[in-house]
């Protein structure tokens, strides 16, 4: 039997999306340079955190931004940020999981598409451990996890050289008013929730951290291992 590919896992907490982005860049050079030694190495890392603070982000697909946008969405109090990901603009904030696997796909055996599918299948898992199992991953446009018309989790990625970066927005107590001044993905007429509005309780990234981990490890077949040092 061939033994599961092993991920470095890097618990960032909460902190300022820049550093989490910073983080991601730092492992994407690590993995990469790793691809060109000999013998089968790490597959890649796990890295999650908690954004410190409200911030918007326009991924690749964007294009130009509308006139004023940026401006008035910075008004309302939050950072915005261009990212190198799939997808349009969509926030993030207290109260979501952001994880962002960095994952050398030829050592894992999987396509892009697969590997989204992955993803969604990923936070599916979670949310049957907690008790959501009316919970869908849709066709495209519509990636992500979705319950009764309304999206619980967005997923944007990146690939470059066989190498993954960015992945999933989680809303676990997140305060979805955020997502009333956008077009949440550029999804005209649906609308976004998250596991406390589900669950009708206070649910923190904290409580679902270890069982989103187990799903992680369930869909990937990868053994997580903990990386405390620094990545720097």
């Amino acid at each position: 039997m061939r033994a599961r590919p092993a991920v470095r896992l890097l618990r960032l907490g909460r902190l300022p999306y820049a550093e989490s982005l910073a983080a991601q860049e730092r492992c994407v050079g690590r993995q990469r340079a790793a691809g060109l030694e000999p013998g089968p190495g790490a597959a890649g890392w796990l890295l999650l955190s908690e954004p410190a603070g409200p911030v918007y982000t326009r991924g690749l697909r964007g294009g130009p931004d509308p006139a004023g946008e940026e401006r008035r969405l910075r008004a309302l109090g939050a950072e915005f940020r261009r990212a190198a990901r799939g997808g349009l603009l969509t926030f993030h904030g207290p109260g979501q999981l952001l994880a962002y696997p960095v994952l050398d796909l030829r050592r894992l055996g999987l396509s892009l598409r697969a590997y989204v599918g992955a993803l969604e299948a990923a936070a599916l898992g979670l949310c049957r451990r907690l008790g959501l199992p009316a919970a869908r991953a849709l066709p495209p446009p519509y990636t992500g996890v979705w319950l009764r018309g309304r999206k619980l989790c967005a997923v944007g990625v990146h690939c470059g050289m066989h190498i993954t970066s960015h992945g999933l927005a989680l809303n676990c107590c997140t305060d979805l008013t955020w997502f009333d001044h956008i077009v949440p993905c550029g999804l005209e007429g649906t609308g976004v929730t998250s596991l406390s509005e589900e669950l009708q309780r206070h649910v923190t990234v904290d409580e679902i951290t270890e069982p989103f981990l187990d799903a992680f490890e369930e869909v990937f077949q990868c053994t997580l291992t903990s990386h405390e040092e620094s990545v720097g």
